[in-house]
């Protein structure tokens, strides 16, 4: 006879659904965890956002009532009154959260998990500041149970910078869908990069981090006078990175169409993805363009992009502050005798039922 696992209740958090690889995965994860029975509860700051639309039918919403991270501070309470089985940190992000959670209800708490989802080092901090967050990085083992990686290197640098040995996971994230085709007599939506030019795409928040800047810089500076740049995400750097191309001469080279929901057909048309981050966890959307058999220029931002970027068949590799090897390496994927990758199977079809098997080891401890 076979017997039939408890039925887990998850319990989740974000500050806002306005957009961001965590909170993305996060909900796909969650979808999944429903689809296979279990209760899935999602407390969010600010039910806001465009990813408003990605949370999956049957999560219970519990929303705070501020997008203010301080807000999130709320959380021990909620944690108490629904008893989850099992508490699940996103990423790096709220990690603050989980602590102040684990030390507000202390022996009642449930099992906590976190998601690394950024590098252990971050390349953006100074001496000082690294200090710190090392100190803080080094904490994570005295209030998480368990964390889990994305690639075999982010768990080894975690483990070591977490001082978790022993109690680190490594789990793809589930890997993005193209959005089925229109329904017949639906209207096909307007293309999201909205130019007959050949273009390089981004895609990600308009925020420092993810450093843009270099691709706007470059685009004066490539062999090809006729290529486009579309970033498809929003933020704050908007208006810096629309200046910027506007003293460089190419403010009609540069598109900013904003957040899309389904970023499959710009990246199956687009010449090339680019990524230019000061610092990531595991780039997802080198996966997703792979997948398409578009090709990618990354940084070296984190030590996930060669995992990832495994030949110099699929993208070209750069360092953080090498704006030539920059430029360089677009022209290269600008040519117009270029061989385009294969299109490559991303990991992680099976990642919600891997996590579930990782918390009910934790329940039944």
């Amino acid at each position: 006879m076979t017997i039939e696992p408890t039925r887990l209740h998850i319990l989740t958090y974000a500050q806002t659904l306005r957009g961001g690889g965590v909170e993305l995965a996060m909900l796909r994860l969650a979808a999944g965890w429903i689809a296979a029975g279990h209760r899935v509860t999602l407390v969010v700051g600010a039910a806001e956002g465009p990813l408003m639309a990605n949370v999956p039918a049957g999560v219970e919403r519990v929303a705070i009532g501020s997008r203010r991270y301080l807000a999130m501070l709320a959380l021990p309470v909620i944690v108490r009154r629904r008893c989850p089985d099992i508490l699940f940190c996103p990423g790096n992000h709220y990690t603050a959260v989980a602590a102040w959670t684990a030390l507000w209800l202390r022996g009642s708490r449930p099992p906590i998990v976190g998601k690394v989802s950024n590098a252990p080092d971050r390349a953006d901090h100074g001496r000082l500041f690294a200090a710190g967050y090392r100190a803080w990085m080094a904490l994570h083992g005295r209030f998480l149970d368990h964390a889990v990686a994305m690639t075999a290197a982010t768990g080894v640098a975690a483990a070591a910078a977490m001082r978790m040995a022993g109690r680190i996971s490594v789990i793809a994230n589930p890997p993005a869908m193209p959005h089925p085709p229109a329904h017949p007599g639906v209207p096909a939506a307007p293309p999201v990069v909205a130019t007959d030019r050949p273009y390089i795409l981004g895609v990600g928040r308009l925020v420092v981090q993810k450093r843009w800047d270099r691709l706007v810089a470059a685009i004066p500076r490539l062999a090809r006078r006729d290529i486009v740049l579309a970033i498809l995400g929003d933020g704050p750097e908007r208006p810096a990175l629309q200046a910027q191309a506007a003293a460089l001469g190419v403010a009609d080279r540069v598109l900013l169409p904003g957040h899309a929901a389904d970023p499959f057909p710009a990246m199956t048309h687009a010449c090339v993805l680019a990524l230019p981050s000061e610092y990531e966890g595991v780039p997802g959307v080198l996966r997703e363009a792979l997948s398409v058999g578009t090709p990618v220029v990354a940084t070296r931002s984190s030590v996930a992009v060669d995992e990832i970027v495994t030949d110099a068949s699929l993208g070209s590799i750069v360092d953080c502050d090498d704006q030539d090897a920059l430029v360089v390496a677009l022209d290269h994927w600008l040519a117009d005798d270029v061989v385009r990758p294969a299109p490559v199977v991303p990991p992680g079809a099976d990642s919600a039922a891997r996590y579930l098997a990782l918390f009910h080891s934790l329940v039944t401890a």
